[in-house]
């Protein structure tokens, strides 16, 4: 798996849980009227809940964004480095897509 489908699968993953954190606060907001003590414990234990969803859920998007960059540098440092191997590595995969692509 190429690091850019991982990249692409953890910032899905991150929309995901964007919008149940959504959805459970919706939740929190339209059951304000409820006024029994079960329904505003649960409210308020699920906000409690929610907040450090929010913290973590934050907390891994920079760590994300984080290793994304480190991984940007480290492609750019190699790039600067060793241009000519670069150019030879991009050259061979594009021939090989350019092979791939003309036999369909």
């Amino acid at each position: 798996m190429s690091n850019a489908t991982i990249a692409k699968e953890k910032e899905q993953l991150l929309n995901d849980v964007r919008q149940v954190l959504a959805s459970t606060e919706e939740l929190i907001d339209a059951t304000v009227d409820d006024g029994s003590a079960h329904s505003k414990e649960l409210r308020k234990r699920l906000a409690e809940k929610l907040g450090t969803a929010k913290i973590k859920l934050r907390d891994a998007e920079q760590v994300v964004v984080g290793k994304a960059k480190e991984a940007a540098k480290v492609t750019d440092d190699y790039v600067h480095e060793n241009p000519w191997k670069s150019i030879g590595i991009a050259a061979g995969v594009a021939f090989l897509l350019g092979m791939l692509v003309s036999r369909r």
